[in-house]
């Protein structure tokens, strides 16, 4: 992990095209501003997890899943 230090109004750049600005600190909480590309998606990291664990058991198959499946497929021709 990259540790680095900026104090509000500072800014660091991911590539040529990512900006992020320490807008102010309260507290514990830190308030950063993300200028991104507009094609680029930003999460928060519970809601990415929630997303790659969702998009995991979408690609999980079970036989029974196939088989229901083709019964479904076959009911419909007839």
């Amino acid at each position: 992990m990259l540790i680095l230090t900026r104090r509000p109004g500072e800014s660091l750049y991911l590539g040529d095209n990512i900006k992020i600005t320490v807008l102010g600190m309260q507290g514990k909480q830190v308030k950063l501003g993300l200028e991104v590309p507009s094609e680029t998606t930003v999460y928060r990291e519970e809601v990415y997890e929630r997303v790659i664990e969702e998009n995991r058991r979408a690609l999980e198959t079970k036989n029974e899943d196939f088989m229901v499946a083709a019964d479904l497929w076959q009911s419909k021709k007839k």
